[in-house]
């Protein structure tokens, strides 16, 4: 397994289809103004150091902060650092990804896209991949043949729960079932990259190759529930989050959360919370001098 080292720094643009499809590619970037474009046929890993990166894929656009990892393999994928930021990203085509980390096994389950926390586990040895022949390194690096095959093993355990969704999903062979969970993740993205947009069921049929209704079947049965509740679940979560931990004025949370007034969204929010704002606020407000005292 060989892996090539470039180094980006304030507005440095690279696309990734000019380099070596034989190679996994690790990339050190740091400062504002850079982009990188993945090509469609690529896996990456993409880890902030330092502040956040905005990415761009499938029509929809997240940001991705400190901490946190996206692995991604769903078309073409562009990186934009507009701030002081650093990071790091491991990319190269899908076939070194599935075919190369562990040769010997059979049956190796796909490396889907997700995005969440880095655990300590996969940042080491992520961080212990970067090293290898970095100039601006003066620690010892370890052996790609056996850090690559470790850190692939490590997002693969990080994937037990969406790999148990394997068997719902429709398809005779393995390979037909794979590629409807990643159709239905390319949907559950979308939703997540807009929590605030009304639910439009048709672009998002339009998006995983389904009809309409085929989609809400299919979702239902892989995620025990709707796009459209989903979405609601995610909204909800949102608005508890910005309600209980941030001191925005309720007025701005309903125009964030896509809510048509503000009394719409206390309604809703009573309804399912069981408190009203004002009750949350004072609750946490009332914690937090305990907690102080």
């Amino acid at each position: 397994m060989r892996i090539l080292h470039h180094s980006l720094r304030f507005g440095d643009s690279l696309n990734l289809i000019r380099l070596s499809p034989d190679s996994l590619h690790l990339l050190h970037a740091r400062g504002r103004g850079i982009q990188v474009d993945a090509p469609a046929g690529w896996v990456s890993l993409w880890w902030p150091l330092h502040g956040r990166i905005g990415l761009t894929a499938t029509g929809s656009e997240w940001t991705l902060p400190a901490r946190h990892m996206q692995l991604w393999r769903d078309g073409a994928l562009r990186c934009r650092a507009l701030g002081p930021q650093a990071w790091l990203a491991l990319a190269g085509p899908a076939a070194l990804w599935d075919g190369s980390a562990l040769a010997h096994e059979k049956d190796l389950p796909l490396l889907l896209p997700w995005r969440g926390s880095a655990g300590r586990e996969v940042v080491g040895l992520f961080a212990r991949l970067a090293r290898g022949d970095h100039a601006g390194s003066n620690r010892p690096a370890g052996d790609p043949a056996t850090l690559f095959p470790a850190l692939w093993s490590a997002l693969a355990d990080r994937q037990h729960e969406l790999q148990a969704r394997l068997p719902r999903c429709n398809g005779r062979t393995l390979a037909r079932r794979q590629q409807t969970l990643l159709r239905l993740l390319r949907v559950r993205h979308a939703i997540e990259c807009n929590p605030d947009v009304r639910l439009d069921l048709e672009c998002l049929a339009k998006a995983a190759n389904y009809s309409p209704c085929h989609l809400i079947r299919i979702f239902r049965g892989v995620f025990d529930q709707t796009p459209s509740e989903y979405a609601a679940r995610l909204r909800e979560q949102q608005a508890w989050e910005m309600v209980s931990g941030t001191g925005l004025p309720i007025c701005e949370i309903t125009e964030m959360l896509g809510f048509e007034s503000q009394s719409a969204f206390c309604r809703a929010f009573k309804n399912t919370f069981g408190q009203t704002t004002s009750e949350v606020r004072r609750s946490m407000q009332h914690d937090g001098q305990a907690v102080a005292a």
